[in-house]
């Protein structure tokens, strides 16, 4: 009501382009931003005034339609609702796209206690932290002289571990202020941190071949773990319980006793590099990613393989549990595409959502905001990108989960003789818009001096098309010349 007082057409003819300007000028100070709290407040009142049961609880919710005046009632993700629902859980709406000055690939990222920033760390051991809100950027402060490789909040929330590629682990407060710093696994690089449930203990794993349990307190080693053949490159405590689980480059998954520094059991599934495990909220369930393109799900309590999950045509490099519903999980690969999954009894399969070109190239991390209701991936295109869920009515992600199925991928190539160097482009950026263009994905070897193409019959010949016309316009400039 206000606006429309404000900005109502002025009587005045004269002052029509004058107001156009007025009016420009007001939707250029429109920023992008997603914001919680008023969710919450929804969720809350709900609460108050519906039965706690769930049947009561589903029943009077409120019915959203797919128009925009139904924003106002959405609430948060509600963890009490029995089959997930894909408007509300899977994050497939790209929010915002966040690029530091002088980037470089973005290894870890971590939301802050109560979830109003995020936390970065790149290539160059630098922290940067954004707002959660208005995707602002903060701060960028040195942190590591190597590459960052993980970040670690203790569940208490009064302490963050970060480690980087020379070995060095650091203690930090939430003011983001050094506390400690240690050098262990012989100086090689260190992949992964994780806190036992009282927080009085963490471990990590590296390339050393080797898990390490430390003393908070003390900054002291407890117990080395050794039984894997090669690089620990994924560990994690179990949320409950003193069990710890890593997977490493020798194909193996091992669950380990801490206080004995005994093996429990070893889960041979993979064929290749085991890149990520992880726990659910309950501890009942371990999921685990690999080179081989598939994730596989466990459950603890009869060490038995429950599904494996087929989706990526890629390695899988990140993992990611919702925070509130246990049984939704998001995957992320080497040729940046990021798939959400529904495992719970409802469940498939399949990917229940899928973005094919989420990012450029690998997504090496991902972290759910605290409310479940944003996405944040980290990725080697030197970007951090937030997903959030779709305004009511939009189908994006879903869609295309879809119709991947009813398409199939074909791969094709193209032979680029002398001009490789065209194709790719100054740090690929010719093919890196290529791609985003076309809906593909595309290598070039360099070897054999061939494209390499992968997408559906009419993306190929779109393809074909444009590197034809390049190919020709480069051929013409040289003869000219």
């Amino acid at each position: 009501v206000h606006s429309k007082r404000m900005f109502s057409k002025p009587r005045n003819n004269d002052n029509t382009a004058e107001d156009a300007e007025q009016v420009a000028a007001e939707r250029n100070l429109i920023r992008k931003c997603i914001d919680f709290h008023t969710p919450a407040v929804v969720d809350i009142s709900n609460r108050l005034y519906f039965n706690a049961s769930r049947s009561h609880h589903v029943r009077n919710a409120p019915y959203l339609q797919p128009h925009s005046a139904y924003l106002r009632l959405m609430g948060l993700p509600i963890s009490s609702v029995s089959a997930p629902d894909a408007s509300t859980v899977f994050c497939t709406h790209l929010a915002h796209v966040t690029r530091a000055k002088n980037s470089t690939p973005v290894m870890s990222l971590s939301w802050t206690p109560g979830g109003r920033r995020l936390l970065t760390g790149n290539q160059e051991g630098e922290f940067t932290l954004w707002d959660g809100i208005t995707f602002g950027f903060e701060l960028i402060m040195s942190a590591h002289d190597n590459s960052f490789r993980s970040m670690a909040w203790s569940h208490n929330k009064n302490y963050l571990l970060t480690c980087d590629a020379g070995g060095n682990i650091k203690y930090w407060s939430p003011s983001i202020a050094p506390v400690k710093s240690i050098d262990s696994h012989n100086g090689q690089a260190i992949h992964a941190l994780s806190f036992s449930p009282s927080d009085t203990k963490f471990v990590s794993c590296g390339d050393d071949a080797t898990v390490r349990v430390w003393d908070w307190a003390t900054h002291s080693e407890e117990r080395v773990l050794e039984g894997h053949g090669w690089d620990v490159k994924c560990a994690q405590w179990h949320p409950r319980s003193s069990v710890i689980c890593s997977g490493s480059k020798d194909n193996l998954v091992k669950l380990w006793d801490p206080r004995q520094g005994s093996c429990l059991a070893t889960l041979y599934g993979h064929k290749n590099t085991v890149t990520k495990v992880q726990w659910n909220n309950n501890g009942n369930w371990l999921i685990t990613a690999s080179r081989d393109q598939l994730i596989k799900l466990y459950d603890i309590r009869t060490m038995r393989e429950l599904v494996s999950l087929k989706g990526h045509n890629k390695e899988v490099t990140s993992l990611a549990f919702h925070p509130l519903y246990e049984s939704v999980l998001a995957s992320g690969g080497m040729d940046g595409t990021l798939l959400f999954w529904n495992l719970g009894p409802k469940g498939s399969e399949e990917p229940a959502a899928r973005i094919p070109y989420a990012h450029d190239m690998a997504i090496w991390d991902m972290q759910w905001h605290p409310a479940g209701t944003m996405l944040a991936t980290g990725s080697n295109d030197r970007q951090t990108k937030f997903w959030a869920r779709n305004r009511l009515g939009s189908t994006s992600g879903l869609q295309e989960a879809a119709e991947a199925k009813e398409e199939d991928i074909l791969t094709a190539e193209i032979e680029l003789g002398n001009h490789v160097g065209i194709v790719i482009g100054r740090r690929g950026a010719t093919i890196i818009a290529m791609q985003r263009a076309t809906g593909t994905k595309m290598h070039v070897d360099q070897v054999r001096r061939v494209l390499l193409i992968q997408g559906t019959e009419k993306q190929i010949d779109t393809v074909k098309k444009r590197v034809g016309a390049l190919l020709e316009r480069v051929s013409n400039d040289s003869d000219n010349m």
